[in-house]
């Protein structure tokens, strides 16, 4: 059995709630650059490498919806053969995410995962 090892982390800036610096920006367009950024810190992982990218969302509504996981991750330049998911667990998406990212790649059903998080 492999082992799942976390080889990169990033997270967006903090900002005030509906009246920060980040009211105006779409979750999927911030979970994209937070994608590219965790991409460029492991330069011997291509974006065509990543099996799959799984998005935890509490709240897959209005921006969020029509499965925010693809379209942060087609923005984000990954190429259209990386699968995406978004997954909805309410309190609980991001950190489902991420145990699902690693029980794929423990149970040798991938190699090179992303789990994430976004919310509005």
């Amino acid at each position: 059995m492999r082992e799942a090892v976390v080889v990169s982390s990033v997270r967006t800036g903090l900002a005030k709630s509906y009246r920060g610096s980040f009211n105006m920006t779409r979750p999927d367009d911030m979970c994209s650059h937070v994608l590219d950024a965790a991409m460029q810190r492991i330069p011997a992982v291509d974006k065509a490498e990543v099996e799959d990218v799984i998005i935890g969302c509490g709240f897959p509504e209005g921006a969020q919806g029509m499965n925010v996981a693809r379209v942060a991750t087609l923005g984000a330049g990954f190429p259209e053969t990386v699968a995406a998911t978004t997954v909805n667990r309410f309190c609980s998406s991001g950190l489902q995410a991420i145990a699902m990212a690693a029980h794929q790649i423990v149970m040798e059903g991938a190699v090179v995962d992303i789990a994430a998080a976004t919310e509005s």
